[in-house]
């Protein structure tokens, strides 16, 4: 089969190339899937440049973790899933998953039935992303009806999901992204937006429940000043966020770093809300898997709005 592969770590998108590999077989508890669309997010880009993840993943590396696709073999003991079913899922992560590719292999319980409300790009487009936005605010933050809820980088990928799972909840929401994306965020059900290029967040957003925050350094630490006390700001970023966990110590909040889990049943509570009507993904740009590196290096300029995905098959 095709897979888009890479033999040496870099900083060029130029190490991906297309590579003939076995097709996989799935093991007890696995299916295989025959991949319709794959979907791009930053941390492939950093896997890319051996900048991430580097003690569990070895080369010749397959990237990606998005997937959609349809089921076509099954290992023992797996009842979940037949083969013909219309599957998503974010397989293995941290963990090599090999999404680029035409077929993948994963535990039955990464992955759950593919709505039907959404196409296969849809599909590729929302799992990791999606998983991280459901996670972080509601098994983390455990957010509720009448909360303030702020999310930074509310355009991007796992923003724009955000905002409107917060806004299923009940919650006030306030997105921060350049103001040219505003239009997009209020769509989706935010209720007030900010320009973070021109305005502070700490000076401006005050007395927030919780924070979604997408991106570290100073900022990231900064933004702390924009929760109540005893608020909560949930950080994808805590690893690239120095002093994060003793300033919000100080501060009299809660800091928390998070890494998102591979889970069938979020993929199932996303399903869900995309069936109510509640919850959809934009998808900015669509390119064959031959292009894996073109989309690299859209998806590393930082200024995509919701997600980037690769067309497979289907």
């Amino acid at each position: 089969m095709l897979a888009m592969s890479q033999h040496e770590w870099g900083d060029s998108e130029a190490v991906i190339r297309p590579t003939e590999v076995p097709v996989p077989e799935p093991v007890f508890g696995e299916v295989r899937v025959e991949v319709a669309a794959a979907g791009v997010n930053p941390v492939d880009v950093y896997t890319r440049r051996g900048l991430a993840y580097n003690s569990v993943l070895s080369l010749p590396f397959v990237n990606g973790w998005d997937v959609s696709g349809t089921v076509t073999e099954v290992g023992y003991g797996v009842a979940r899933f037949r083969p013909g079913d219309r599957v998503f899922g974010m397989p293995r992560f941290p963990h090599a998953a090999g999404c680029y590719a035409e077929y993948v292999t994963a535990p039955a319980r990464h992955l759950a039935r593919l709505p039907d409300e959404l196409s296969w790009v849809e599909g590729a487009a929302l799992p990791l992303a999606g998983l991280t936005a459901w996670q972080m605010l509601v098994e983390v933050a455990q957010v509720s009806a009448g909360q303030r809820v702020l999310v930074t980088a509310a355009a991007g990928g796992v923003g724009h999901l955000a905002v409107q799972i917060a806004k299923a909840r009940g919650a006030h929401v306030i997105g921060a992204a350049r103001s040219a994306k505003h239009g997009l965020l209020r769509e989706l059900g935010a209720d007030e937006t900010v320009d973070y290029t021109v305005t502070d967040l700490a000076g401006h957003v005050r007395e927030v429940d919780v924070v979604i925050q997408m991106f570290g350094g100073e900022q990231g630490v900064a933004n702390l000043g924009c929760l109540r006390p005893g608020g909560i700001l949930v950080s994808a970023q805590g690893a690239w966020t120095p002093g994060l966990h003793e300033r919000a110590d100080e501060r009299g909040v809660r800091a928390v770093s998070y890494l998102v889990d591979p889970d069938g049943a979020g993929l199932e509570a996303l399903a869900d809300l995309v069936r109510k009507g509640l919850l959809r993904v934009h998808v900015e740009r669509v390119f064959p898997l031959a292009e894996a590196a073109a989309a690299h290096r859209l998806s590393a300029e930082g200024r995509t709005t919701g997600k980037i995905v690769l067309l497979v098959g289907a």
